[in-house]
């Protein structure tokens, strides 16, 4: 054996890094989120400060434009609030948005159709073990990572305005 060959594996460790446990991310009580669907980010904000931003949020299958009927998996664009959270739901956590509002359901039901509801900002599927499902993947929610919506669990409470642009 050669003697550089010896000694590259215990010194690899030394060359690449350890690997260091990552702190959960702690934010303060934030107190307006704002969601740039084409940047796919999601922005918060305390008392006027930008603070943190999400990136690679994930969206409904359809992500372009405005939600505007049940079933079209597009994620809303307009002026919301986050009005409830759930910590039962069948994703890991999730953070109610007040869609629809009385202008998505009145134009939903001048063309006959339900606005649709239940749009979340919430974590990976209970069912999957670790990591994150790839793409866009609900049906109009934000999906963010389990250890993401963690901290917005504790940081974002009910009322919190939350603004989603295309």
């Amino acid at each position: 054996m050669r003697w550089g060959a010896r000694l590259v594996p215990p010194l690899l460790p030394l060359m690449l890094g350890a690997a260091q446990p990552v702190a959960p991310l702690s934010l303060p009580l934030i107190d307006f989120v704002h969601v740039d669907k084409s940047d796919r980010t999601l922005a918060l904000y305390a008392e006027g400060q930008l603070i943190h931003v999400i990136d690679g949020i994930q969206l409904g299958g359809a992500p372009v434009g405005p939600k505007r009927f049940e079933g079209d998996q597009r994620t809303p664009e307009g002026l919301y609030e986050i009005d409830w959270s759930n910590p039962n739901s069948s994703y890991y956590l999730s953070l109610h948005i007040s869609y629809p509002n009385a202008a998505d359901v009145a134009y939903a039901e001048s063309l006959g159709r339900s606005a649709g509801g239940m749009i979340m900002i919430h974590g990976q599927p209970n069912a999957l073990p670790v990591g994150r499902i790839p793409g866009d993947w609900t049906d109009g929610c934000i999906a963010v990572s389990n250890e993401e919506i963690e901290a917005l669990w504790e940081s974002v409470p009910d009322g919190t305005p939350i603004e989603i642009v295309g």
